[in-house]
């Protein structure tokens, strides 16, 4: 006990802001990364090098030392992994010197004319592909192709993905609340386990949210179906009701709860 004590009175105060600013980088980063498949490449880093301790301790000398080979290069291989990532990272330090990473919300009528319109799109089997950007800048990953900036409502919406409209191919982007863009090009997946019956416009909203944390409603021409995309995964066959709750629990900002005093 008494060397626990004595243990805690030798940390100097810059020991804890070494250790605070350590944890508030880690945490930034995660915030950065959160819902791209660079979170899974990072568990894969991660569980490398436990691979190498576990190596080590246990004397497997032949995968003990093709790991510390592979580790020797990990700065070089973390470059070329994370690239995107660094380079959003050092993109959101230039715009904010002081690293905060704002939770991205939408108002509640605003996801509600998204909804609607979706579903409308749906009954009239118009294909749509909008993109609600979260924290990572969208606009680094796709083709723009037509700037605006509206107001997001169901007839603007629906006059773009209206077939005789020049602006219903592509996706529309919608940015700080408000359409930034229309008529845009998603970077393809790459995903080999994706199925080849997806359509291109499905496979799309997944190649984006492969790479940023962006929210994708797509709707199929075909089918009349509504999906949702997030982190390269694919919700398919929502409906209106199943749209509005997804969308509101990813992007609605969180209900402040009343205190006891409030009645």
């Amino acid at each position: 006990m008494a060397g626990t004590w004595a243990l805690i009175f030798q940390i100097r105060w810059p020991d804890i802001l070494d250790i605070f600013i350590v944890a508030f980088v880690i945490y930034w980063i995660l915030l950065l990364i959160r819902g791209t498949r660079s979170v899974q490449m990072l568990l894969g880093l991660a569980f490398v090098i436990v691979a190498f301790l576990i190596a080590q301790r246990w004397g497997l000398v032949t995968i003990h030392w093709i790991l510390r080979n592979f580790i020797d290069s990990i700065i070089i291989i973390i470059i070329v992994i994370f690239q995107n990532d660094i380079r959003r990272a050092l993109s959101t330090m230039g715009r904010n010197p002081f690293f905060s990473v704002s939770p991205v919300s939408y108002k509640p009528s605003l996801l509600e004319e998204v909804a609607e319109a979706s579903s409308i799109l749906a009954r009239n089997r118009h294909g749509a592909l909008i993109v609600l950007e979260r924290v990572a800048d969208v606009k680094e990953h796709v083709e723009v192709g037509v700037e605006l900036d509206a107001r997001v409502t169901r007839d603007l919406l629906l006059s773009i993905f209206n077939p005789s409209s020049p602006l219903h191919d592509g996706a529309v982007l919608i940015q700080g609340g408000r359409v930034s863009a229309a008529r845009c090009f998603l970077p393809l997946s790459q995903n080999p386990r994706v199925s080849r019956f997806i359509g291109t416009r499905h496979r799309a909203a997944l190649g984006l949210t492969e790479e940023t944390d962006a929210v994708v409603v797509v709707v199929s021409e075909e089918r009349g179906a509504i999906s949702l995309a997030l982190g390269g995964r694919l919700t398919r066959d929502l409906d209106a009701g199943g749209l509005r709750r997804v969308l509101g629990n990813l992007l609605a900002p969180p209900k402040k709860e009343k205190g006891w005093w409030i009645s």
